[in-house]
């Protein structure tokens, strides 16, 4: 892309009244230049089975290709209409909660046949009616995708075939799985159970893994039939989604991204995140490089917030500070859901840039603010390749494996996730995702490893030989405790990488009054207290970094430090305050020469950068907060682009609160 997008998601057919040529107007003066269209319209642009009326998507590409704004049409397979779910009641999914009925999006069976003719239908029209128009710059497959728990007859045979396929012997898959337990054994594959019942974490775990692989099929059936239709120079998208907390948060359960990421040309997402007091750009900060780092690549803000949902309002410079916080990470766009609030349904106030009264307010102008400066300098901006060295580990399996045996009912594997990324966040220490299937894990000099409870014997050696041959690796409390199949290793734990680690242990539990002593890390008492989980260690080669203040269990490590090869392994065996988690990561990012100019500052200051199409290095500062902060540019002579003037390394600088500087350098 040679040009940044910016953007809204724009829904005719929810319009109150024709005011299409007024809201173009109004795009045009913000310097909107691409619009989301037609991913919600099934029912719009099939009235009855077989009867078709395009009127909403024509009207709305005739306009913005005189315009010249840029469209992306949505497949709109995620919501279905009535007609089909009356003369097809079967394409509503079975769930754990049984028979679905009519009435939310995303509440039907993708792998129905009768559901993916129609599906396969509506594309095709679609894509027959808008693919050669020149203002069709690519396309978004279906929204959020999901497999929606999708669990019926037909599900449950395919899964039927998957395990036969995986285990051709029926007794490797009881041993394996450890189906005698509860006289839980299959000993014919005709007498499998609903697996909707089970308790075993082993088959329940395997089933959810292949209940992403259903996305997966789901996603590259539609990318092969728009790739029919669609020209060489048109993208083809998913906007991901993420764990929701009222808020994008970690690792979506439901999909695994890496793979369903395979059959698209460019990544795409959806981030919303808290605001006003609460903004700190974490969440922005881990979806655009989780995004980023399905494909190595830059990737599109398909979704994010404008006005947003209840306290999401934002104050004055955040949205511009939330969209160039985007940018950063390697977005090359920032599109808002949506263009106008609702009047009517479930979404009414999860409202766009425009309020129900489609009149200007703070949240348009600032836009119109951000959308001048898009085109001012958005070149200087757009394909920003980063180039960070520390890496973090994560997996759906371990995911769901943690879901089946929990450490306690308020804490899961995303708490774990976002316990380091942010705290590396914070400390300016950019990072990459990677997952079990990764290649490339050698080329970083540190890798972080959170909660990896559920993991292949393979990856583990790789890690004991990136160790070995000179890397850095923090592990965390609940790794490399079962095999792929969630089954317990006999060996000492951590499993395999007991070896690099330097540790062992047999024993755990959940701390009750348990602090931290034998430190030297600059804490206060009540952040030297551990929570949630904590194994009892015993060091076999590593040194004790600190040890457990208790009575009973004070003769126990709690975090270690080993040296294996030319690498070094930190483990933590429990979870500490972020305080101490800070004081372990800043030296281990000494250790491994990660800790530089950029860690002198820590959050709300905010530093990201990359390099742009001119390989010329783009340095951002962030001020995430509402007081003032003075900083010192430390990096090299530039021109800062949103002023358009020379800035010299060491000079002092004055940032409003929600306020950023960029910064272009010379060489």
């Amino acid at each position: 892309m040679k040009k940044l997008l910016f953007g809204v998601a724009y829904y005719d057919e929810y319009m109150p009244c024709d005011r299409l040529n007024e809201d173009v107007k109004m795009m045009k003066e913000a310097a909107v230049n691409v619009v989301r269209i037609a991913e919600s319209t099934w029912s719009s642009v099939e009235p009855q089975n077989g009867v078709f009326d395009f009127k909403h998507i024509d009207r709305v590409i005739d306009v913005m290709e005189e315009a010249k704004i840029s469209v992306i049409i949505g497949t709109p397979t995620y919501a279905i209409p009535t007609w089909l779910v009356k003369e097809c009641p079967s394409v509503l999914a079975v769930t754990k909660k049984g028979q679905g009925i009519y009435g939310a999006r995303q509440n039907m069976d993708i792998t129905n046949p009768t559901y993916l003719f129609y599906a396969e239908r509506i594309i095709r029209k679609i894509m027959e009616r808008v693919s050669k128009r020149k203002c069709v710059i690519g396309f978004q497959l279906d929204n959020e995708t999901k497999h929606y728990d999708t669990s019926g007859v037909n599900v449950q045979l395919s899964f039927i075939k998957y395990l036969r396929n995986k285990f051709p012997n029926i007794n490797d898959l009881n041993d394996e799985f450890g189906l005698s337990y509860w006289s839980n054994r299959i000993n014919s594959w005709e007498d499998f159970p609903n697996v909707l019942g089970t308790i075993n974490g082993s088959l329940g775990a395997e089933f959810e893994k292949f209940q992403r692989t259903l996305v997966n099929k789901f996603l590259s059936w539609q990318a092969d039939i728009v790739n029919e239709y669609k020209k060489e120079n048109q993208f083809v998208t998913q906007n991901f989604d993420f764990e929701w907390r009222g808020y994008s948060f970690g690792v979506q359960p439901k999909v695994n991204h890496f793979e369903a990421a395979k059959c698209l040309t460019i990544a795409g997402v959806d981030i919303y995140h808290p605001t006003q007091d609460l903004l700190t750009g974490s969440e922005i900060s881990f979806g655009g490089d989780m995004t980023r780092s399905l494909k190595s690549d830059n990737y599109l803000v398909l979704e994010t917030q404008a006005q947003g949902f209840e306290d999401w309002l934002p104050y004055d410079g955040q949205l511009r500070l939330q969209a160039f916080s985007h940018i950063a990470s390697g977005a090359n766009s920032v599109m808002y859901w949506h263009w106008h609030s609702i009047h009517n349904s479930f979404e009414t106030y999860w409202k766009g840039l425009l309020s129900h009264d489609f009149k200007e307010n703070p949240t348009y102008n600032e836009a119109k603010i951000i959308g001048y400066e898009f085109n001012k300098f958005g070149d200087k901006l757009v394909s920003l390749q980063k180039k960070n060295d520390v890496a973090i580990l994560v997996s759906n399996e371990a995911l769901t494996a943690i879901e089946w045996f929990s450490m306690t009912l308020d804490f899961n594997y995303n708490d774990v996730v976002r316990w380091m990324y942010d705290e590396l966040y914070k400390m300016n220490v950019g990072c990459d995702f990677i997952n079990s299937d990764s290649c490339n894990i050698e080329k970083y000099k540190l890798i972080m490893v959170p909660a990896l409870y559920c993991v292949p014997d393979n990856l583990l050696e790789r890690l004991n030989t990136y160790v070995e041959n000179g890397g850095n690796m923090v592990v965390t409390f609940k790794s490399a405790f079962t095999n792929e199949n969630v089954k317990v290793s006999y060996n000492d734990q951590p499993n395999i990488i007991n070896k690099c680690l330097g540790i062992t242990y047999n024993q755990f539990t959940k701390p009750n009054n348990v602090y931290l002593k034998g430190h030297d890390f600059n804490v206060s008492i009540e952040d030297n207290k551990v929570s949630h989980w904590m194994e009892l260690l015993k060091p076999t080669t590593a040194e004790t970094i600190a040890y457990y203040d208790h009575p009973n269990w004070g003769g126990y490590s709690a975090i270690t430090k080993n040296s294996y090869g030319t690498g070094t392994a930190t483990y933590i065996g429990c979870f500490t305050s972020k305080a101490v988690l800070k004081e372990v990561l800043i030296g281990v990012l000494k250790d491994s020469n990660q800790f530089g100019q950029e860690q002198e500052y820590n959050f709300p200051i905010i530093i990201k950068s990359g390099y742009n199409l001119e390989n010329k290095k783009v340095v951002y500062y962030f001020n995430y907060s509402a007081q003032k902060q003075t900083i010192k540019y430390m990096h090299n002579e530039g021109t800062e682009l949103t002023k358009n003037k020379t800035i010299i390394k060491g000079e002092e600088v004055l940032l409003e609160p929600w306020n950023l500087i960029i910064v272009e350098e010379n060489i």
